[in-house]
């Protein structure tokens, strides 16, 4: 285990003082309960610390980010980056779920991969950097590993709603999700899906559940629209 945390500690480009703070982060309830450990000692208490650190980090980048923005709309966008499906996008890109410290059934069904799961342990992590070396350094964390290319990132986890309007404003046509193949066991599918406007097939994407592989099949088609668009010299969309 501390091999494997000594690499998460490279990934993340924070050496902890204290390597029992990222460990508990690391701690499902899971593991917990099948280890017969108190309650907390899972990483939900350091979730909840977490995830109010993040709360006022993202809200101060918002503040200075756009001085014009009013308090509904800040309200909103921080919603949006750091809602479940964000984590969780935030914590695939350095592995997260790789570290993590599950019981047995909840690895079996797919838990390192599971958004809620991995979304909640980056808020542990955070929290554990916070305890560990102060907000400075868990601000520094947030900003390097939450708060960066916040575009792409939306584009990313808001991509249906994103192609919705672009196909309204583009296309007579509206958008269509086939679910074109699965495979594995039914604790562990993969769904295939293709998104088609009107008559034509356009991006296709896979994801642990049909809304996943919809989101990854409508990002690409953004993409390929984009590209579309670019090389006719026009980059509206």
């Amino acid at each position: 285990m501390s091999r494997k945390l000594s690499e998460l500690e490279r990934e993340i480009r924070y050496s902890f003082r204290d390597r029992a703070l990222l460990e508990r982060a690391m701690m499902h309830s899971s593991y917990v309960n099948e280890k017969h450990l108190p309650k907390y000692a899972c990483n939900e208490r350091l979730e909840f610390l977490g995830d109010a650190v993040l709360e006022l980090v993202s809200s101060e980048f918002l503040f200075h980010e756009d001085e014009k923005m009013p308090e509904g709309e800040l309200t909103k966008t921080r919603a949006s980056m750091v809602c479940e499906p964000a984590l969780a996008y935030c914590a695939r890109s350095i592995c997260l779920g790789d570290y993590l410290l599950l019981g047995k059934g909840e690895d079996m069904t797919g838990g390192r991969k599971r958004d809620s799961v991995t979304s909640d342990a980056m808020e542990a992590l955070i929290g554990a950097i916070y305890l560990d070396g102060g907000f400075a350094s868990a601000k520094e964390f947030v900003l390097g590993f939450v708060l960066n290319d916040l575009e792409h990132k939306k584009l990313f986890y808001d991509s249906k709603t994103i192609l919705q309007e672009i196909v309204q404003a583009e296309f007579e046509q509206p958008v269509v999700y086939e679910l074109t193949g699965e495979e594995g066991p039914d604790h562990d599918k993969t769904f295939h899906v293709a998104v088609h406007i009107g008559e034509k097939a356009y991006g296709s994407g896979s994801g642990r559940t049909k809304k996943a592989a919809e989101q990854d099949a409508a990002y690409r088609t953004i993409l390929l629209l984009r590209e579309k668009e670019d090389k006719a010299g026009d980059t509206c969309i």
